[in-house]
């Protein structure tokens, strides 16, 4: 799923004010090939729904594991993710490259 920024921070918003836990995940740096720019955001709530793309789908999985922990343990996480050419093709990507995200609990 992808939205604008617009888009995922007023969902946030609204989940937060609906009394949910929710986390904030921001692409920060990229190398080499990205399906997504800096900037780019994700945002999850306590029972894992999702609005926003961090990566297209290729580590989503992974990002919405870690934003469910910040929801639980307050903490922010920096995750890193790199995926070499040969293993680019086996996830679906047309070449390698790497991406750093920030997790972020929502208060």
């Amino acid at each position: 799923m992808t939205a604008d920024s617009d888009d995922v921070l007023a969902q946030a918003a609204a989940w937060r004010d609906a009394g949910k836990g929710v986390a904030l995940a921001t692409v920060v740096t990229t190398w080499g090939s990205s399906p997504r720019p800096v900037g780019s955001q994700l945002a999850v709530d306590d029972t894992g729904a999702m609005v926003g793309s961090v990566s297209g789908g290729c580590i989503e999985g992974a990002v919405v594991e870690q934003a469910l922990a910040a929801i639980k343990d307050g903490d922010t996480r920096l995750l890193d993710f790199g995926v070499t050419n040969e293993q680019a093709w086996e996830v679906g990507l047309a070449c390698g490259g790497k991406v750093q995200v920030f997790v972020e609990p929502v208060a």
